[in-house]
């Protein structure tokens, strides 16, 4: 087996068809980068050992329930600025360990399903989307005996949630005050 702590593809004019089936075949790897390439979906043939995925800054649009299934390590994945508009339920569930999720500059219209099931989430960046409405359970478990790790930073703001309207509680897992970003929204 080849071992390779990171693997950079990103500004390459790559498409989803430009992947081949088994291109990693063979390789373990902590970190895949493939930011800039045009993707239209989360590729699904990685190596399942990758800690970390950054698909930022490409053209996929949802995220479905198959994506993540294979990659049951990923710490860290980054799909921030791509254009997605839905994160189907129970998608999340299969990468257990994640810590940090990025998701910011997109168009989200909610706050995706299933966070609150990811017990070692601590970071979720949703800054500038279309999220209008957060919900008392859309971060934290809805009993207190379910163990979740703090997160130390949930970033809302550049939506348009009105977040006078949100109930305390709902951040009720978060480290601090300041572990929570609103505001600064404005209509273009």
């Amino acid at each position: 087996m080849f071992c390779a702590l990171q693997t950079e593809l990103g500004a390459n004019p790559l498409a989803n068809s430009g992947i081949e089936l088994e291109a990693f075949s063979g390789l373990s790897t902590l970190y895949i980068g493939i930011a800039e390439a045009k993707l239209t979906a989360v590729p699904k043939d990685l190596p399942s050992s990758i800690t970390e995925l950054s698909l930022d800054y490409n053209k996929i649009s949802k995220v479905e329930v198959e994506d993540f299934r294979r990659y049951k390590n990923l710490q860290r994945l980054g799909l921030g600025f791509n254009q997605i508009r839905s994160v189907e339920n129970g998608s999340l569930a299969s990468i257990p360990n994640i810590q940090e999720i990025h998701l910011d500059h997109n168009r989200l219209k909610k706050v995706p399903p299933g966070l609150a099931s990811l017990r070692y989430l601590q970071v979720i960046f949703l800054h500038r989307n279309k999220i209008s409405n957060v919900g008392f359970n859309d971060f934290c478990p809805r009993s207190p005996s379910e163990k979740k790790n703090p997160y130390t930073a949930i970033s809302l703001f550049a939506n348009p949630v009105k977040y006078w309207s949100i109930q305390p509680a709902t951040f009720r897992c978060v480290a601090s005050r300041r572990g929570i970003q609103f505001g600064n929204f404005r209509r273009k």
